[in-house]
């Protein structure tokens, strides 16, 4: 099982490499890191035409909790060791009329075993018939596998993505989700691989839309505030940001996710 997550995680990571190559013209650079206990990871991080600054991070990882993360983490109360893989991946694109989309998938194995994750997009300026299908077609691939999953993850991620500081969201949400496990490992598994297909093309879709439409410099402006948002989730509020940092992660990868330039008024 562990295997298998593995190696999905890693596939799906170069067919969004090579989508983004692709719609870009340019080329990611790899770097491979360390844990601080076993295994590791490759960062590849792209600084292109289209996308001002991307990510796509995968890792696999293994160590022993901490005594503070033993006590919030299912089943590390009594044994310390764990194991865990997963893909992390954030956009930052060139034209405001493209939103930042972050995505991630994870499967995390202690005394017990689950995946999390989930996918949400920010755009910066109107966007209400895209969000209104993009949450048509989200819905519909949950559906196919639980009616609940829906407005359970969406709630979820509408609860998680805000900024509690400013009262208003990150972005348009998606979906969010952790300790999935219904003691079927199969149709858990199918559900993550429906997840990371739709983000893919997601990706695809809204890139090759709107990558050459025009935009002014108020809209760029508007653009690089909404960044500065992304940056104060991500610094105060990011359980991955937290749990990469608090586990020995790397920590380059780890702020891999924050946008190349920013503004605050």
């Amino acid at each position: 099982m562990r295997h298998k997550a593995k190696n999905w995680f890693e596939g799906l990571r170069n067919n969004l490499v090579k989508t983004i190559e692709d719609h870009d013209g340019s080329k990611f650079k790899v770097k491979r890191w360390k844990h601080s206990g076993k295994g590791g990871g490759m960062m590849s991080v792209i600084k292109g035409n289209v996308i001002e600054k991307g990510g796509v991070n995968i890792s696999t990882v293994a160590g022993k909790f901490s005594e503070k993360m033993q006590q919030r983490v299912p089943g590390a109360d009594k044994d310390p060791n764990y194991w865990a893989t997963g893909i992390s991946v954030v956009l930052h694109p060139v034209n405001p009329n493209v939103p930042s989309m972050h995505f991630n998938t994870r499967y995390l194995v202690t005394q017990k075993c689950w995946f999390g994750g989930g996918m949400d997009i920010t755009p910066c300026l109107d966007f209400t018939l895209e969000t209104e299908k993009f949450h048509e077609n989200l819905k519909q691939m949950c559906d196919r596998h639980d009616s609940a999953y829906y407005p359970k993850y969406k709630k979820w991620c509408d609860e998680y993505f805000f900024l509690k500081h400013r009262n208003e969201p990150r972005g348009i949400g998606g979906i969010f989700f952790d300790y999935l496990n219904n003691d079927d490992f199969e149709n858990d598994f199918h559900f993550i691989q429906d997840v990371g297909s739709f983000f893919h093309e997601y990706v695809d879709q809204i890139i090759t839309k709107n990558k050459d439409r025009n935009w002014t410099k108020e809209e760029r402006q508007l653009q690089l505030v909404k960044r500065g948002r992304y940056v104060e989730f991500n610094l105060l509020y990011d359980r991955g940001t937290k749990f990469g940092l608090e586990t020995g992660g790397n920590t380059e990868a780890i702020l891999m996710s924050l946008p190349p330039l920013a503004e605050w008024e």
